[in-house]
């Protein structure tokens, strides 16, 4: 993301977003070396918060987990363990399965 990008991904496109039901939004700020993720809960974006092990969890996406601050330090292997163990966990199993019986036929 473009350093000018930052006040418009946090400003305008974010209250666009928040209108049009984008349930989750990620944003990279690349030169603050910093990553915000927000849930729409309610109509309102609000902070999700890593948990103690310093992973974001995505609550629309189970199983899609993102370590920040390997992201932002390109430690690589860290950001694909935490996203394979994501992919490994029981609640994105349940998700997945929960895709396959909904799916029409």
């Amino acid at each position: 993301m473009a350093a000018s990008s930052v006040s418009f991904d946090l400003g305008k496109k974010f209250e666009v977003y928040r209108r049009n039901g984008v349930r989750e939004y990620v944003v990279w700020r690349v030169l603050d070396g910093q990553v915000d993720w927000y849930a729409n809960r309610g109509g309102r974006f609000e902070p999700v918060h890593p948990a103690a092990d310093g992973i974001l969890r995505g609550e629309v996406f189970p199983g899609l987990w993102l370590h920040a601050a390997a992201l932002v330090q390109n430690d690589r292997k860290a950001v694909q363990a935490a996203l394979q163990q994501g992919l490994d966990s029981p609640e994105h199993a349940l998700f997945v399965e929960r895709l396959r019986r909904d799916r029409p036929a």
